[in-house]
């Protein structure tokens, strides 16, 4: 296993109720969980990575993209890809940490790592990258443009899928995926847009990754977004330990939780959760290849 010495903890956010829910049903079948962060320990009694894979295999999560968002977690995310099977890596400097790296002159060489760990065989995913305008002001925003826009860069390079970060800046986003020119498989993580941007993900062939906000009872626009989205476009993930669905909103998050947002999507959509978790795990696979360890050499 991976060297897990700089897992990092939310105890001090103080969460009114730290405890992990209790287990799913299992999945029929079963899918992936396209976008997590394994490194950020999370509950009462924080679960380690082993740990959370089993409960996620348990609860018919086939497997996992483990997200960096800088360069340690992205070193670690690819180091934990090399060994275990159920894990994939994506990597990248998080948007809002750009202006900071920027401004003591350490993008550039941060940029060069990642482009590095991007070139490994199980490392699928370059991300997550974007533009966040909710936390960064003015000020930083020509830094996250320029990272943004190497991550692109990098992502067509190697060859990778590109997983974007897209916060307050919908128009921004698309408007340098068009202008720059969007790798070929483009996930928007965390999917928080409306149909509007769901129309246009369609039109260029972007994938929409919704999480646990597509359950809870004010994400009216999100479901109506997730309703007219091309089924083939479609994926899931729980952004743990971030976002947890309903009915354990504001609890930990975690990998083993997926089945409660496909469910909920499933619902959206008047369809069976056997058939929707099919082409789900049929489109997570298209986009990052097999989570087969053996595979890597040929792919």
């Amino acid at each position: 296993m991976a060297d897990d010495s700089h897992l990092r903890s939310r105890s001090e956010q103080g969460r009114r109720d730290r405890r992990w829910p209790e287990e799913p049903q299992p999945l029929a079948v079963a899918v992936y969980d396209n976008h997590t962060h394994l490194e950020v320990a999370d509950g009462d009694d924080p679960l380690d990575v082993a740990t959370q894979l089993e409960r996620a295999r348990a609860a018919g999560v086939r497997g996992v993209v483990q997200v960096g968002t800088d360069v340690a977690t992205s070193i670690w995310s690819a180091e934990l890809a090399a060994i275990e099977p159920r894990v994939l890596a994506a990597v990248a400097i998080h948007p809002n940490d750009a202006p900071e790296l920027a401004a003591a002159g350490e993008l550039e060489a941060a940029l060069e790592t990642i482009a590095e760990l991007a070139s490994r065989p199980r490392v699928r995913a370059v991300g997550e990258t974007g533009l966040d305008f909710f936390r960064t002001g003015e000020a930083g925003r020509d830094s996250q443009f320029a990272s943004f826009e190497a991550h692109i860069d990098i992502a067509k390079r190697t060859g990778t899928a590109l997983q974007i970060h897209d916060r307050d800046a919908h128009e921004a986003v698309v408007e340098t995926l068009l202008r720059v020119g969007a790798p070929e498989k483009t996930v928007f993580h965390c999917f928080s847009g409306d149909e509007a941007l769901a129309r246009l993900c369609a039109e260029n062939g972007w994938y929409l990754s919704f999480a646990g906000t597509v359950s809870f009872s004010n994400a009216g626009r999100l479901r109506e977004a997730l309703a007219i989205a091309p089924r083939e476009l479609v994926l899931v993930e729980t952004d743990a330990p971030y976002l947890t669905p309903t009915p354990f909103r504001g609890r930990p998050n975690a990998p083993y939780l997926i089945p409660h947002t496909l469910r909920s999507m499933a619902e959206t959509l008047d369809v069976h959760e056997d058939e929707l978790a099919a082409s789900i795990a049929a489109n997570t696979e298209r986009v990052y290849g097999s989570w087969d360890l053996d595979a890597a050499v040929s792919e």
